[in-house]
């Protein structure tokens, strides 16, 4: 038993139709951002996010402007290994306010208001990010990041379709060499480019009212070579379609197969094992280190994130027939819910 190929989508395509429902011809993946995520209608269902999320020398940053039609909701956290400090700011604007999100994945979006101003400027295979927060764990915080999204990188395009009027698109673009700084009070940390990396999580779709997803993802410096993991379970399962690709300077090999992500619900700093489900294409064990919580509970929407940042160890089969080693491999995974 194994799964089927999936379709691979060689020319620009619209997400949607113009009664804002999935246009089959975009049911596939890409190994580049092709897809116009188009998105209209679907009252209070739409949800949009760029969240980047950076793997320093000594400290993760992230920050992510989404739209969920009847808020926006901007964050910002980091994560100083060493000596887990770790904060996060959330802002939340009801109906979104002015925020315009963009239909390209490789285009700018910005938000600011008087508590946090986040800018994504996208120009010549450059995203220059900067984010301004007067109180941040009682300190200013400053960063200047610019990531390169080299011209021969494949990334990760795919339109997981629950039905023509519940679909994702998502993007996951890894392995982006990142230079800059992050200032919080008087620490500066600094990112170089040889051992700094970014990842891109766009998402649009329109979604079930409940949602329950499994990600998991690293990129890093590995023996010389840039290697970035996506691995993704629960929410893609039974569609045909999955997000799990592994890179390699540059390179994607597309994993078609379900993953199984197998963890204790009770105790998350557990370890975790991710592994495909009729093959042994992948095999990974997951050792967390530190879990971040970010609960919501108002009244109509409800989430709940459990993101562990740890280290992968194991075994991955490419297209090419290398069996790629994993050891002491920097990355995250979660469990999100959401009711929303």
């Amino acid at each position: 038993m194994k799964q089927h190929a999936e379709k691979e989508i060689l020319q620009p395509t619209l997400l949607c139709d113009k009664k804002g429902n999935l246009n089959p011809a975009a049911i596939g993946f890409a190994r580049k951002p092709l897809i116009n995520s188009n998105l209209s209608g679907h009252i209070m269902r739409k949800k949009k996010w760029n969240y980047w999320c950076i793997y320093g020398d000594e400290i993760l940053f992230s920050a992510t402007i989404s739209h969920f039609d009847y808020a926006a909701v901007c964050f910002v956290y980091f994560l100083e290994y060493e000596t887990q400090r770790y904060f996060e700011k959330t802002i939340t604007v009801p109906l979104g306010g002015k925020l315009k999100m963009p239909t390209h994945v490789l285009e700018s979006v910005s938000f600011t208001n008087s508590e946090m101003t986040i800018d994504m400027t996208y120009i010549q295979n450059e995203t220059h990010l900067s984010v301004s927060i007067p109180t941040f764990d009682g300190d200013a915080l400053r960063a200047n990041l610019i990531i390169q999204h080299p011209p021969s990188d494949e990334s990760l395009n795919v339109v997981i379709p629950w039905n023509r009027r519940t679909f994702q698109f998502t993007g996951k673009h890894h392995i982006l060499p990142t230079s800059g700084e992050v200032i919080i009070g008087n620490r500066r940390f600094t990112f170089t480019p040889e051992e700094s990396f970014a990842v891109l999580d766009y998402g649009r779709g329109v979604w079930p009212r409940e949602a329950t997803w499994n990600w998991g993802m690293a990129s890093q410096r590995v023996r010389g070579r840039r290697i970035g993991l996506n691995l993704g379970g629960k929410w893609t399962d039974g569609t045909g379609m999955t997000e799990n690709a592994v890179f390699v300077d540059g390179k994607m090999t597309k994993i078609h197969e379900d993953l199984l992500f197998t963890y204790d619900r009770e105790d998350y700093m557990q370890r975790w094992t991710v592994k495909t489900k009729f093959s042994n294409q992948v095999s990974l064990t997951f050792s967390p280190f530190f879990e971040r919580v970010a609960a919501t509970n108002a009244k109509l929407v409800k989430s709940e994130v459990h993101q562990m940042f740890g280290y992968y160890d194991g075994t991955i089969l490419l297209d090419n027939g290398e069996t790629l080693v994993i050891k002491q491999m920097l990355g995250c995974i979660e469990e999100h819910q959401a009711k929303w």
